[in-house]
């Protein structure tokens, strides 16, 4: 069982550990720059200067402290931007590849079905995810403890377990294009395209009476600020980008059941 997931996950091992030595530096680059922050800057004033939906959509509400200060500089720009995207433009490849470069119809040829294939594609994307979020969690609370304002473990584990509902929803957005494109470059423009236009479309709609319109964005349902400065942690969020994530995937192995390769 999973032969497919675990070739796929195999295959992406090296891609998996760049982007946690890449984001990883970050995380250090971050922590280094937060003491001069923390004695050398009126965060309040810059605060009260921007936009409240500039505020809000990047969480500076408690920018001052290293918790408010990592959750807006990491997590919401590096992983609800950048990783989001990423990974949203990484799954849209998974099956239209195969389809363009014509594998697919050798794989299909397989006694294998193709809800099976889309589902073990998808699946070999989540050691990416999982160790993405144990390698930075670690360097992260090192590089905290050596600058001298540490930040708690407990909220730090909290952040990273809960981003993974939301990394698996981006993920399963880029499969969605996967299966209904038949050229890869045509899919991931879309991914890409549609988590970053989800993120705006969320970051205007927030303080609006049209507010209800943004429960469409993942982004709604995870909220770094919230988890590591406020200790406020929204396991219901997590349920529905994880009902989200197991809507997607399905609908996309359905249709691909369907569709002519």
């Amino acid at each position: 069982m999973l032969e497919l997931a675990r070739y796929g996950a195999r295959k992406r091992v090296r891609g998996a550990l760049a982007l946690s030595v890449g984001l990883s530096a970050f995380s250090v680059l971050y922590a280094a720059f937060y003491p001069s922050i923390a004695t050398g800057f009126d965060v309040s004033e810059y605060v009260d200067a921007l936009p409240p939906v500039f505020v809000e959509a990047f969480g500076l509400r408690a920018f001052g402290t290293i918790e408010g200060f990592l959750a807006t500089e990491l997590y919401h720009f590096a992983w609800i931007i950048l990783l989001g995207v990423y990974l949203a433009y990484s799954a849209a490849g998974l099956v239209a590849g195969d389809v363009e470069s014509e594998r697919m119809d050798i794989l299909l040829a397989l006694p294998v079905s193709r809800g099976r294939v889309v589902t073990e594609k998808y699946l070999a994307v989540v050691p990416d995810i999982l160790l993405v979020n144990a390698v930075v969690a670690a360097v992260t609370w090192l590089a905290t403890h050596a600058i001298g304002y540490p930040v708690a473990a407990t909220d730090l584990i909290a952040v990273h377990l809960l981003s993974i509902p939301y990394l698996l929803t981006c993920a399963a957005i880029g499969l969605a294009f996967s299966v209904a494109a038949s050229r890869a470059s045509v899919a991931q423009r879309g991914a890409m395209a549609t988590v970053f236009g989800l993120f705006l479309f969320e970051t205007v709609v927030s303080a609006t009476d049209y507010a209800w319109l943004g429960a469409v964005a993942p982004m709604r349902y995870f909220d770094p600020t919230a988890i590591l400065a406020e200790n406020t942690y929204d396991f219901l969020a997590a349920a529905i980008l994880l009902a989200a994530t197991v809507v997607l995937v399905a609908a996309s192995a359905q249709y691909f059941r369907r569709r002519d390769v």
